[in-house]
């Protein structure tokens, strides 16, 4: 097939898994699309917005890849001079180890326009409807995000660095890697640093579970928590239990109002 149109990619960030934290931009270059080049973590109920779009599944799971990066840069090329406009949809933001990066310094080497719509990423907004801030004044004054595995298979030598620090730690793609973290915060002598891993964040079937460094592999173990999952270490995990605190003493008291 040969189009008149001008090659073009357009990257797309996702949302963390609820269609509708994507945004209004995202949805219009969706509806501008000719093919549409999806990942595993994307909901495919956003699929819908480009629905005469050419879509494409190229998610990886951990062991089982429908296609290799090198594979997924040479489609984005050889789509975008055959078909046109060509959206690389992606869970979260494209830029947080999305690998967007490298896929538009690939297609650009061939002339082909870019554009990028960013998207919310997980690391944020998924403790955020948990009710766990990664900054609260008076407990954090920053935050790291981490990639749990590195592309060598082994654990980000950051996590250490960052488990000598007072921030807030959010690990993405960590799990099976949790042993090897609890023990970097442990030999900092935090094993009472609070710990909230929420798997499936946004989607219908969220689990969470939280803990604290000393045993929150206990937990994950007796909860069957996996990948995908967000895990946040640091005292901003007890907002959560300050809001809900909150939230129960309105409850009693609506009720004794009602009793009374």
């Amino acid at each position: 097939m040969q189009t008149n149109k001008n090659p073009k990619l357009t990257l797309i960030g996702a949302g963390p898994g609820d269609p509708d934290l994507l945004t209004i931009k995202g949805a219009k270059a969706l509806a501008d699309a000719d093919v549409v080049l999806y990942d595993a973590l994307v909901n495919t109920e956003i699929l819908d917005y480009a629905a005469s779009a050419e879509h494409i599944f190229v998610g990886k799971r951990k062991g089982c890849h429908s296609y290799q990066q090198d594979q997924i840069n040479e489609l984005i090329v050889s789509r975008a001079l055959s078909h046109g406009h060509v959206v690389r949809l992606k869970g979260g933001d494209p830029f947080v180890f999305g690998r967007g990066a490298e896929e538009m310094e690939y297609a650009s080497r061939f002339g082909i326009e870019i554009a990028l719509v960013p998207g919310i990423s997980s690391s944020l907004a998924v403790p955020a409807l948990q009710n766990i801030p990664v900054t609260k004044r008076g407990t954090s004054e920053s935050f790291w995000v981490i990639t749990g595995t590195t592309r060598d298979h082994k654990l980000s030598n950051d996590v250490r660095l960052a488990a000598q620090s007072t921030a807030t730690v959010v690990i993405l793609m960590g799990m099976s890697k949790l042993s090897e973290i609890v023990n970097e915060f442990v030999v900092n002598d935090k094993s009472e640093t609070p710990v909230g891993i929420i798997q499936n964040g946004t989607r219908y079937n969220e689990e969470m579970v939280v803990g604290t460094i000393a045993d929150i592999e206990e937990k994950v173990h007796h909860s069957s928590l996996s990948n995908p999952a967000v895990i946040v270490i640091g005292e901003v995990v007890n907002h959560r239990k300050i809001i809900h605190s909150y939230k129960h003493k309105k409850l009693i008291k609506e009720f004794s109002a009602l009793t009374s």
